[in-house]
């Protein structure tokens, strides 16, 4: 399990996160949610070891994750940011082998193939990265990633993907594809935290929810439970019209401007 205790984030006096609390599962999907600024880069960077908070504490399994040495973290959880700068004309192959080194792969090469055809890249190994669509860009992040945690459970230990909007840039069906890979990971038992701004796609693959504003957690658990038109409105601030697909009862939204 990792766990985040009460975890503040203070910048130029502003508190990017304020006293969130967060423990992600083996064998759960959580997403998290809210409107642009709200904090949750912030605490996924907090939960993945790249910043520290001004209080609390992330503990990975019980240890603190400030503790371990990144090595070991690269093991223990693979990261997909929002966005990604390269400075070298690396090939899609050479980005994805970043991954499979850091696990440690004994043929990080042909880890990092097979990770890319999981991502519906085969064929682009030696295609250079810039040159690639902002989409086909985001597909190779996402692989680079599997390529770090490869499997769900490795020696008994759970991995996580944590993943900041990896449905950005994709269309329809990337962005599908990309999701059901993430769900596949969690029933595996790993464990899974993506950001999304697309509320359909959070209520259909996501088994807990968290939703943030301006730093806060304003209300958290099952979808069904959290994703309703009081909630919109009060995050969002525009009116939804929150439905229910039988039978399985997933919400889904609707949103309508408050101008009609």
């Amino acid at each position: 399990m990792i766990s985040a205790d009460r975890i503040t984030v203070i910048r130029s006096g502003r508190r990017l996160v304020d006293d969130v609390s967060l423990a992600l599962h083996p064998g759960r999907f959580t997403v998290v949610i809210g409107p642009n600024g709200a904090g949750k880069s912030t605490l996924l960077k907090v939960l993945s070891g790249e910043m520290r908070p001004d209080a609390g504490r992330v503990a990975y399994a019980g240890a603190s994750g400030g503790e371990k040495h990144p090595a070991v973290l690269a093991r223990l959880r693979a990261v997909l940011p929002q966005a990604t700068q390269l400075a070298f004309p690396f090939t899609a192959i050479e980005v994805v082998r970043m991954g499979a080194v850091a696990q440690g792969a004994l043929e990080p090469t042909a880890a990092a193939r097979s990770a890319l055809v999981r991502v519906g890249l085969l064929g682009f190994d030696h295609r250079p990265y810039p040159s690639l669509s902002g989409g086909e860009q985001q597909r190779v992040q996402f692989a680079r990633a599997l390529a770090q945690v490869p499997h769900a459970v490795e020696d008994g230990v759970p991995r996580a993907l944590l993943l900041d909007e990896p449905t950005a840039s994709l269309d329809l069906r990337h962005q599908i594809a990309v999701l059901e890979i993430a769900r596949a990971f969690a029933d595996a038992g790993g464990m899974v935290l993506a950001i999304l701004h697309d509320l359909n796609l959070a209520a259909e693959f996501g088994d807990h929810l968290l939703v943030l504003d301006q730093g806060r957690v304003v209300a958290e658990g099952t979808c069904r439970d959290t994703i309703e038109d009081a909630v919109i409105d009060r995050v969002y601030g525009i009116a939804g019209a929150v439905g229910r697909l039988p039978p399985l009862h997933i919400p889904y939204v609707l949103p309508q401007s408050r101008h009609r």
